[in-house]
């Protein structure tokens, strides 16, 4: 099918369509069993992410549940640093486990060489994707931002305050910038590859962007952000590009307009009103439903979801939540949501 007959692209590009696309994020997880049954046939998930046989699999699983407008490549933020040769590990019940980079030193140990070989499966995933999704289905590449993807290499694991980072980034900011152009510069050509390979749109995760003072998001968050876009764009100019500095509050604003994306995700956190007369006039918004009541399911789930369609109707909007499908969610309330936004009419 032509790019303009697809119902994200088109609303992404500002396009008038008969209702909002649909996608979630972390779509293709744990909260569907046929995901479990495939799963448990790899034990070690980089592996698992790295296998275009399993990646493909649980990709389409969704898409052949509910019918979304979307596929997003299955992988991880972390296939980044792990490709650089930092050591990433995951284990069961507690997550990412990485060597911590801390210093210039541990930094040395990071390198560009073999980046594209060690991604390959990745980008046989995408291009298999790109033959395999509906016709009338859009395929979206994704990369963690290089502020989060840095706090997972500090840290050694997620951190929802991010202490050792932030301070590194404050001491030394000369040497944090060391790392952080490091992962511009892998984020962008990771990206690049992955369009190459079919990906139709891609997006930037910024789980926590949130953490940040005002001075330091616009160092950390939105001036990665505007290189890695202004890199992509010389490459790919027509392909649409989202962001996600989760829990970015106001500075979505500043986001928008300094990094020049085509399109952001929004938090749960942020007003619906608001964004819709300061966000929406300048680039497509996405969300931003409450993955908790995703989980509740029932009157008051579905009087959310309607209140954000109601709120998000006078322009650009593509229905997401707020953040990931939580593994606790029942399938069927998804399908629910899936219905109520295959039903509405935009006014």
């Amino acid at each position: 099918m032509e790019a303009n007959k697809k119902l994200l692209l088109r609303a992404i590009r500002g396009e008038a369509v008969t209702r909002p696309p649909v996608w979630l994020m972390r779509q293709a997880g744990r909260y569907l069993p046929e995901y479990r049954k495939v799963r448990s046939q790899e034990k070690n998930f980089l592996k698992f992410c790295y296998s275009p046989d399993f990646a493909v699999e649980v990709t389409l699983q969704p898409l052949m549940r509910f019918g979304l407008d979307a596929a997003i490549l299955f992988s991880d933020i972390l296939v980044i640093p792990d490709a650089l040769g930092q050591n990433v590990e995951f284990y069961e019940g507690k997550g990412p486990v990485l060597d911590p980079i801390c210093n210039d030193k541990d930094f040395e140990r990071l390198s560009m060489e073999g980046f594209h070989s060690h991604l390959a499966g990745v980008y046989e995933t995408v291009s298999r994707l790109s033959k395999k999704i509906p016709e009338e289905t859009t395929l979206i590449g994704f990369a963690g931002a290089p502020w989060t993807v840095a706090t997972y290499m500090v840290e050694g694991q997620g951190s929802k305050d991010c202490p050792t980072t932030r301070t590194w980034a404050y001491r030394e900011p000369d040497s944090f910038s060391k790392l952080i152009n490091l992962l511009i510069e892998a984020t962008t050509v990771y990206l690049i590859k992955q369009i190459d390979h079919g990906a139709e749109v891609v997006q930037l995760f910024d789980t926590w962007a949130g953490v940040l003072s005002e001075y330091q998001f616009q160092c950390w968050v939105t001036e990665p952000t505007r290189k890695i876009v202004q890199n992509i764009r010389k490459v790919h100019p027509n392909v649409p590009i989202m962001g996600f500095p989760r829990g970015a509050g106001i500075r979505y604003l500043d986001f928008v307009e300094k990094t020049g994306v085509d399109g952001v995700s929004l938090d749960n956190g942020i007003s619906i009103k608001w964004a819709a007369a300061n966000i929406q006039p300048k680039c497509t918004v996405q969300g931003n439903l409450d993955n908790t009541a995703l989980i509740a399911g029932g009157e008051l789930m579905e009087k959310e979801i309607y209140r954000i369609l109601d709120g998000f109707s006078g322009g650009s909007h593509i229905f997401n939540l707020g953040h990931g499908i939580l593994p606790q969610t029942p399938p069927e309330n998804v399908l629910r949501l899936i219905e109520i936004i295959n039903e509405w009419k935009l006014k």
